[in-house]
């Protein structure tokens, strides 16, 4: 049986072309590519805000949380299930991380217990979009509005996700985006960060590249002055000559997910022991980068599938578990608690084809 493997990455082949062509150009690091990366990225995903390329979707919410202005101290809401570089850029600037429970309906932040956990000392509300599924933005943005603080939405996962018709970049004034190896659009490692402002979108351009101003600085004007702390977060060229195959090619992956991701929908329902995550509301577009079934014995329907050559996964894993967040970690998260062995990813990519999906579902329903 030829194996199926969990994930595997998407290079397009014009993406050869492309960075070959950068290859034989004057820039390879940050240049032009970069600047026409994040104009189409703009124009087909974020066109009401700013966009800056960086060197990977960690560097893009560690950006966000700086640009919102989060301190030392401050508290930041965060969801307890996702993957750690969502909360661990919080520990370089010192916040303390209040983690919020799931929804077990789509294993999303939980909107009514983020409202329990807002207190005068919160900074920020993070949302994560898990596999793609958009969160409930409109409650969530209530709440930033209410309290007058920032929704910052980690969507690393949720490359095309919409809600209620618009782009989720849209609907929050930071969004931060992932397009490491096994994304639907990679460039090896990289990510991008959306914003509203305009002063915190040239704040984040300084902070990208050592708190350099490199426009002035290529006009040769020395004398500018360095007066924050930056980083070395700058997307390259040839990073950003992937990305731009990518986007040449994201209309037809996108659609080849949606393809079996309706199938494993279809095929899996009415099986005892057995859910898959989606929602059924209409606002949501889901973003396609996981198929997730809830299960009973997971353990046992993983190893069943491994046994017939199928890779699956959990993934992500709830981060109150690490130890570096073991002072932030608190015993009231019930529908986290409940779930945390119960949740199995499914094999979703450009390799997967519409066959593969009736084997692994053949084998589900062979039993465990």
């Amino acid at each position: 049986m030829e194996k199926v493997v969990l994930f595997h990455p998407f290079v397009p082949d014009s993406a050869l072309k492309k960075v070959n062509d950068v290859l034989g150009t004057r820039w390879i690091g940050q240049g032009p590519q970069v600047e026409l990366f994040e104009k189409r990225f703009k124009d087909k995903f974020a066109k009401e805000s700013h966009c800056i390329a960086v060197g990977s979707g960690t560097d893009s919410l560690h950006l966000a949380y700086i640009c919102a202005g989060i301190k030392p101290g401050d508290e930041v809401i965060v969801p307890v299930f996702t993957c750690t570089a969502t909360n661990i850029p919080l520990l370089y600037l010192g916040a303390k991380i209040i983690f919020a429970d799931i929804d077990p309906n789509t294993l999303n932040i939980n909107v009514d217990h983020v409202k329990t956990l807002i207190s005068e000392k919160t900074k920020a509300i993070v949302c994560v979009h898990y596999g793609g599924l958009p969160c409930d933005l409109n409650s969530l943005n209530k709440l930033s509005k209410q309290y007058d603080i920032p929704l910052i939405q980690d969507s690393a996962h949720a490359i095309g996700a919409k809600y209620e018709g618009q782009d989720i970049s849209n609907l929050s004034d930071f969004s931060c985006y992932s397009f490491q190896a096994i994304k639907t659009i990679t460039t090896g490692d990289g990510g991008m960060l959306t914003v509203k402002n305009e002063e915190l979108k040239e704040k984040a351009k300084r902070l990208r590249w050592f708190g350099i101003d490199r426009e002035k600085k290529s006009q040769g004007i020395w004398e500018n002055d360095i007066i924050e702390v930056g980083y070395k977060y700058q997307m390259t060229d040839i990073s950003a000559a992937m990305g731009l195959a990518g986007l040449d090619s994201f209309d037809e992956q996108f659609f080849h997910r949606r393809r079996l991701f309706l199938e494993y929908e279809k095929k899996l329902k009415n099986i005892s022991g057995l859910r898959f995550v989606n929602s059924n509301k209409k606002e949501f577009l889901h973003g396609l980068w996981l198929a997730t079934i809830i299960v009973k014995n997971r353990i046992g329907l993983e190893k069943k599938l491994k046994d017939q050559n199928i890779e699956s996964g959990q993934v992500h894993y709830r981060n109150d578990r690490y130890q570096i967040f073991s002072e932030f970690k608190k015993n009231n998260l019930p529908n986290m608690d409940k779930l945390e062995n119960d949740y199995l990813v499914l094999p979703m990519h450009s390799k997967v084809n519409l066959k593969d999906v009736d084997r692994i579902v053949n084998v589900i329903k062979s039993g465990w």
